[in-house]
């Protein structure tokens, strides 16, 4: 009889340690529309979590995806040295650090709304 209550002692803990965990989502940028002019107001009120992943679909000889500091989002500038550059038409990007900004590097496309801006929150 102690196994048997060890055993649901146990089940009950992995259950609970099981909801505490807190999976991480996979956010398409532009939803159907993908990542392409006019995008730029896609993330509002949309809650983006730390290790949450954005999804950039597009036509890689078209746009690519750069990842740069706020300002640089705000001045739409091209020639920032990016953190991250991103080439492959279908870009899965993990969210880190408290705020994000991505803007297109082809001239012109980021003043044409080809940019997103996002805080991100902790995992509870």
């Amino acid at each position: 009889m102690a196994c048997a209550s060890m055993g649901v002692t146990g089940l009950v803990l992995v259950l609970s340690l099981s909801v505490m965990v807190v999976s991480s989502k996979d956010w398409i940028v532009g939803d159907g529309k993908g990542w392409t002019f006019g995008v730029s107001g896609w993330e509002k009120g949309k809650i983006f979590v730390r290790d949450d992943y954005l999804i950039f679909n597009y036509k890689p000889k078209m746009h690519n995806v750069l990842e740069v500091a706020t300002s640089e989002y705000k001045a739409c500038d091209i020639n920032a040295i990016p953190s991250r550059n991103f080439t492959s038409g279908h870009d899965r990007v993990q969210l880190v650090g408290v705020v994000a900004s991505y803007i297109c590097g082809t001239p012109g496309h980021c003043g044409r709304g080809m940019k997103i801006h996002m805080a991100i929150e902790d995992k509870e």
